[in-house]
C-alpha cells in the first residue's frame, strides 16, 4: 500500500483572521452543501462534547486550498467557530476529515 501526501498547506487558526473568504459557495451541489453542514455539526458534537479535532479544507477567496487542525465549536449555516473564536464562512468550507 502506498502512502498518500495531502499536498494542501496547513495554517494554524491563528492566522485565519487574517484570510479573506469569497461570498460565493464552493460547493455548487446541493447535496454535497448538506453532507458539508451534517459534518460539520458532526465535529462541533466532537469538539463540546469531547474536545476531539477535526481537519478542515477551505477556500480562500483568492482561490487558494488550505487546510486547518481545529476544534469546532458552533455551527450555523452561514458561519462555523472554531476553538479560540476563528470564524470561517460556512460556505468556504470543502471538506471535513474526522480521525
Amino acid at each position: 500500500m502506498k502512502a498518500t501526501v495531502n499536498r494542501i498547506p496547513m495554517v494554524e487558526k491563528e492566522m485565519i483572521p487574517s484570510l479573506h473568504f469569497s461570498h460565493k459557495d464552493v460547493l455548487d451541489n446541493t447535496e454535497a452543501q448538506k453532507k458539508r453542514l451534517w459534518d460539520l455539526n458532526r465535529a462541533s458534537i466532537l469538539g463540546n462534547g469531547y474536545h476531539g479535532k477535526v481537519e478542515i479544507t477551505f477556500k480562500t477567496a483568492e482561490g487558494d486550498l488550505k487546510r486547518v487542525d481545529t476544534t469546532v465549536w458552533a455551527v450555523d449555516d452561514k458561519f462555523m467557530t472554531l476553538k479560540g473564536g476563528c470564524c470561517i464562512p460556512t460556505s468556504s468550507v470543502v471538506g471535513v476529515e474526522f480521525y
